[in-house]
C-alpha cells in the first residue's frame, strides 16, 4: 500500500478549492489514467456540464477499480475545461462530491486549465489522474 501524504504547509497559501498543494508519496507502483471525458461505455455523452462531470469521475472510478484501487489512491488530477464560465460549476461539483469520493477529507493535488476545445466539440471537461499503489 502506498504511503500518501496530502499537504498544505503553512508557508503556502490555503487552496482556493478542494485540493492539496503537495502530494508526498512512497509507492511501489503508479497508475497513470488518461484524460477521461463525459462519455459512458456506450459512447453516450450528457449535454450538460454536471452530467459530464459525473461521468468523468465515474470513468476514473471504473479505471481505479479495474486495478484494485480507489479514489484514496489518487495523488494528482489535471482538469481541462473548455469554458471559463464552468469553473464555478466545477468548484460546486467538487465541493459537493469530493467528501463522498474522499471521505477522509484529504484531497489530491489538482491543476486546472482552460483550453480552446477537447477532442470532440461536445466534451466540456476532461480529467486525467495519477494514483499510487
Amino acid at each position: 500500500m502506498a504511503d500518501i501524504k496530502l499537504l498544505n504547509p503553512d508557508s503556502m497559501g490555503k487552496p482556493i478549492a478542494p485540493y492539496s498543494n503537495i502530494a508526498r508519496v512512497k509507492a511501489s507502483e503508479f497508475l497513470f489514467i488518461a484524460g477521461q471525458v463525459g462519455a459512458n461505455t456506450s459512447g453516450k455523452v450528457p449535454a450538460d456540464f454536471e452530467g459530464q462531470c459525473a461521468q468523468v469521475f465515474a470513468n476514473i472510478g471504473a479505471a481505479l477499480a479495474s486495478q484494485g484501487a480507489g479514489f484514496a489512491n489518487i495523488v494528482e488530477f489535471t482538469t481541462y475545461l473548455v469554458h471559463s464560465q464552468d469553473i464555478a460549476k466545477f468548484a460546486q461539483y467538487r465541493t459537493r462530491e469530493y467528501p463522498r469520493l474522499f471521505p477522509a477529507g484529504h484531497y489530491p493535488t489538482n491543476t486546472l486549465l482552460i483550453v480552446d476545445r477537447l477532442v470532440r466539440e461536445e466534451f466540456l471537461i476532461e480529467v486525467s489522474a495519477v494514483a499510487a499503489l
